[in-house]
């Protein structure tokens, strides 16, 4: 494991800069703005070291989609660390297909090549241990985040089905090369295994800085399918469970509802606190968006608070609307089951796919990865009464 970056601070800091939008100029002033209030770039950018810089590239989605981190925010970022002497590379693991063509598409690519920015190596795997993990005892990392002296997150703020939000810890899930991803959901198919899991990923790799790209975020149907909201904000912290709670302040979500906080703070990655977190920067209460499209209620598993029978009746399940379906088969393609809980039937008839819900084991790779946007997540009437 590489050495984190120590901190003295009484609280720990989440600068939020507002950004109104994507110009060059505007990005590169607001995250200086923000590393500045942190401590300045040779805090977290030493020269002569390399410097991996990890977007979220969940898939080839072009920059206005808002599914991955703007190619301006990385290019912001790269001459940054440039500037401070380091050796600058850029990658992640989609949930599907290619790692170079998913930069490619979404824009990343070519700003890496403007700045002379090598791609890192995800798509090879290397098994490392973790004595201290909460469950993760092993891990499949790719090589590239570990080839490298520190690690700066660049994380696109988001819905998300399984987690509530993807923030600043999720974004370390992309470490995780390709299809390697399916086999941690079908270990670990319980939302506070998964996030316990999520939390070791960010202690081992130990990112020296966490930022949020909240320029242009998602809500709805996220983490891949749902629709661009402005929120116009930066967020920046070496504390990724207090970036991800000043998140859920800025939607108005209760911090408790996203699994991986709890996690985070009984391991020590960070504190979500309001006691503990200390805002510098823009007025928080300026740039709340209380009606953020996301799902607010608590991530309870049910077989915790309900016997297994009530399964279908107390989870949310992910559903078709087969108006935007284009039989594409990508939903079968990533359900990491290996008997699919998601089929295409040989009835003619329906040429649409069919969900076995007694199979599912609801981590909604099919909704996070359908590039048709056609899958979505239902709450059944149980769940909306007890939730509500």
């Amino acid at each position: 494991m590489r050495a984190a970056i120590n901190s003295s601070l009484a609280k720990t800091k989440v600068a939020l800069i507002e950004c109104p939008d994507y110009d060059e100029e505007i990005v590169s002033r607001a995250l200086r703005q923000g590393i500045d209030l942190l401590g300045g770039i040779t805090r977290f950018v030493r020269p002569g070291e390399k410097i991996l810089l990890k977007p979220n590239i969940l898939n080839g989605a072009a920059p206005e989609k808002c599914v991955t981190t703007h190619p301006s925010l990385l290019k912001a970022m790269g001459l940054l660390g440039q500037g401070n002497g380091a050796r600058v590379s850029f990658g992640d693991s989609p949930g599907f297909g290619s790692a170079q063509t998913a930069a490619a598409k979404s824009g990343l690519a070519a700003v890496a090549a403007e700045l002379g920015m090598e791609q890192a190596d995800f798509n090879t795997p290397a098994q490392v241990s973790f004595k201290e993990a909460l469950i993760a005892k092993q891990l499949i990392l790719a090589r590239g985040a570990l080839e490298t002296d520190g690690i700066i997150s660049l994380a696109k703020m988001k819905t998300h089905g399984f987690m509530r939000i993807t923030g600043a810890v999720k974004n370390q899930f992309g470490c995780v090369p390709g299809i390697r991803k399916g086999e941690y959901h079908v270990k670990m198919p319980r939302n506070e295994h998964f996030a316990s899991m999520l939390v070791d990923i960010n202690r081992y790799l130990k990112p020296r800085l966490y930022v949020l790209d909240g320029i242009m975020a998602m809500e709805g149907n996220g983490p891949g399918s749902g629709s661009p909201r402005k929120m116009k904000v930066l967020l920046l912290s070496s504390d990724p469970a207090a970036l991800d709670a000043v998140f859920c302040k800025l939607i108005r979500l209760p911090a408790p509802f996203v699994p991986t906080m709890k996690a985070a703070s009984e391991s020590g990655l960070g504190t979500w606190a309001d006691e503990e977190i200390e805002i510098c920067g823009a007025e928080l209460s300026h740039l709340v968006a209380a009606d953020f499209k996301v799902i607010r209620q608590p991530s309870v598993p049910f077989d915790r608070a309900f016997p297994y029978y009530l399964k279908k009746w107390i989870t949310a399940r992910p559903f078709i609307d087969n108006s935007l379906c284009d039989n594409c088969g990508v939903c079968t393609e990533v359900c990491p089951l290996e008997l699919k809980a998601i089929q295409h039937p040989a009835d003619r008839k329906n040429p649409y796919p069919v969900f076995d819900y007694e199979r599912c084991i609801r981590c909604y790779c099919c909704q996070e990865l359908c590039p048709s946007g056609a899958i979505d997540i239902k709450r059944p009437l149980l769940s909306r009464i007890i939730h509500r």
